[in-house]
């Protein structure tokens, strides 16, 4: 039976370089994945485009094609990406002239355009799901709407040929769904097909997670070798099995629990995950390990897709405004509660309407509030106040306050820090699926 090989590149923007390098050149892939969209992700990169056309694309995306294009161009691997962000098409030109750098001819890039749909949710006026209103209550803060392409026009990119493909709002498992309908010739409407596929692509669309990275917990879940820890690929059949793997000489490991525990991971409901490609079903899916560091995953099942494509909408929601400052020594607590009581005094003093104003004693009470802290008492304790305000100005004065504990008291305050950002929220909508088909663009490199 046919097998490909797919190998996960990133699982998100920020991440490691050298293990999809490892992949590229050790994993003998026929296609590696670097899946590095988040919905906050894409709303910054609107905003980046907005300042200047040609950005918006992956800050990371030259080095990542400096470390890997050249190797995957030798080794006959397919690189896939929504790197592109807010600019695929230009994200196309950087890797057209990474190329050009790098000395590689004969490569095809497609990039994947239409999922940009901020003027058509203006215009429709979408409801919107977290808050009940519409977009139009948004105003002018909305900045991006991006939608959530599917499979598609990944696959007619590679069916002409593409060596690179690069996208902006394609959904996580669709990047990896793709390349597995194009080397199989499977049909569209067969459902279980990929529904099964989705699995696979939701197994390494977090790349490191799933060799051991967000599960290691020392003494309880042990994982060799996070200091260089590998990156999974999946060896993919024609009847849509796979087994999960990693290159033997990475670090980290691939276990049943490993990818219980990603399979899992953002799930709201196992049997009717939705993705633009199909309804997927969990629910059947069997992990059984084979050997060490092969996992073999069967029964992922599917529905017919939806009529409606999710959008994610990014907005301006404010400024967010942070002071941190520590206490250290006997009575570290009592200092740092009462620094958080005149923080909290003097801002209430201001008349400002802060939203989301909170302080918390990082090691005491920041993740479970007071319930664990009887019979603590810490020698080291952290102070965050942090509040959200309609203006960069009312938004500074919480750090402002914070820093100014170290003159006014309470004693020993120190490292205290403070910033101001704006905040950028998210929220969604659906659109009929017909109006966001998707178009592709070809760039060559002779």
């Amino acid at each position: 039976m046919k097998t490909i090989r797919i190998g996960a590149g990133a699982g998100y923007a920020g991440d490691r370089v050298e293990p999809a390098v490892e992949l590229a050149r050790e994993g003998d892939l026929d296609y590696l994945v670097f899946e590095c969209l988040a919905e906050r992700t894409i709303a910054l990169a609107q905003q980046a485009r907005a300042r200047d056309p040609r950005a918006g694309y992956d800050p990371l995306l030259a080095e990542r094609m400096e470390a890997c294009l050249g190797i995957c161009l030798r080794r006959h691997v397919k690189i896939i990406t929504n790197m592109g962000a807010a600019n695929p098409r230009e994200g196309a030109r950087v890797i057209a002239a990474t190329a050009r750098r790098l000395g590689v001819g004969g490569l095809k890039i497609a990039a994947v355009l239409g999922d940009d749909v901020l003027d058509l949710v203006r215009r429709g006026d979408y409801p919107v799901a977290e808050t009940g209103g519409r977009v139009s209550d948004l105003g002018d803060a909305v900045i991006a709407a991006n939608a959530y392409l599917g499979a598609e026009r990944v696959v007619e990119a590679l069916r002409n040929g593409a060596d690179v493909v690069i996208t902006g709002r394609v959904a996580d498992p669709s990047l990896f769904v793709a390349p597995a309908i194009h080397e199989f010739g499977w049909p569209w409407e067969d459902w279980d097909l990929l529904g099964q596929a989705t699995v696979m692509g939701h197994l390494l669309e977090c790349a490191g997670q799933v060799t051991g990275g967000y599960f290691a917990d020392p003494g309880y879940k042990d994982v060799p070798g996070l200091e260089r820890l590998g990156f999974p690929l999946a060896e993919v059949r024609a009847d849509g099995s796979f087994v999960v793997t990693k290159v033997p000489e990475a670090g980290g490991m691939v276990t049943a629990a490993t990818c219980k525990e990603q399979l899992l991971y953002e799930i709201h409901d196992p049997a009717r995950y939705v993705t633009p490609d199909v309804v997927a079903d969990f629910t059947a899916v069997r992990i059984e390990e084979t050997g060490k560091d092969r996992v073999l995953v069967t029964g992922g099942r599917g529905r017919p897709r939806t009529d409606t494509l999710k959008v994610s909408i990014g907005y301006r929601d404010g400024y967010m405004g942070e002071g941190q400052i520590s206490y250290g020594g006997p009575g570290a607590e009592a200092r740092g509660r009462l620094a958080l009581e005149i923080v909290m005094a003097r801002l209430r003093q201001t008349g400002i309407a802060f939203a989301d104003l909170r302080g918390d004693l990082i090691g005491v009470s920041a993740l479970h509030g007071g319930r664990l802290a009887a019979g603590h008492d810490p020698y080291e304790v952290r102070l965050r106040v942090a509040a959200r305000a309609r203006t960069l100005k009312d938004a500074a004065r919480v750090g402002n306050e914070v820093e100014a504990l170290y003159t006014n008291g309470p004693a020993g305050g120190a490292g205290a820090v403070k910033a101001v950002r704006e905040v950028l929220s998210v929220a969604s909508t659906l659109i009929p699926r017909a109006l966001a088909p998707g178009v592709v663009h070809y760039e060559e490199v002779r």
